[in-house]
This record gives structure tokens, C-alpha cells and sequence, in this order.
């Protein structure tokens, strides 16, 4: 299932601040239902866009790397 295509375009930080809104409304009480399992539906979909943002973040910053025992472990990546 894809993401909403609004969603797709946001930014980790765009993506986290309207979750962390939809949290305090849900947290709140005062939705009536309908709205709550609307908006517990988008979090959950921003929610997955902000875990892939971060994933996507953290490959790009790792590197695995064979060690001369055979272990496999990971370090930072170099720029530049």
C-alpha cells in the first residue's frame, strides 16, 4: 500500500510535526470517531514515512565493512 502522495512529498520534519499534532488531538478526547480512525489512519501512514526518511538517512551515513576476522560490522561512511 502506498503512501498518500501529499505525504510522499513531505519532509522528515514536515512529516513528524503534523504527526506529533495528530497525537495531541488523539490524546485529546475530543474527536468524534470518524475523525479519530481518519486521522489515526494518516498517522500511521506519516509514521512510516518518517521511518523511512530515517532508514534512508542512516543508510546513506553507514557503510558494512568485513573485518579481517570475518565479522561483519558497520562504520561510519566518508565525504569527501
Amino acid at each position: 500500500m502506498s503512501e498518500p502522495a501529499d505525504i510522499a512529498e513531505m519532509s522528515f520534519e514536515q512529516a513528524l510535526a503534523e504527526l506529533e499534532q495528530i497525537v495531541a488531538r488523539l490524546e485529546s478526547g475530543q474527536a468524534p470517531l470518524e475523525d479519530s480512525i481518519a486521522m489515526y489512519r494518516r498517522g500511521s501512514a506519516l509514521k512510516a514515512h518518517c521511518e523511512a526518511k530515517l532508514n534512508a538517512a542512516r543508510l546513506q551515513v553507514e557503510k558494512i565493512t568485513r573485518n579481517l576476522d570475518g565479522s561483519v560490522g558497520v562504520e561510519p561512511a566518508e565525504f569527501g
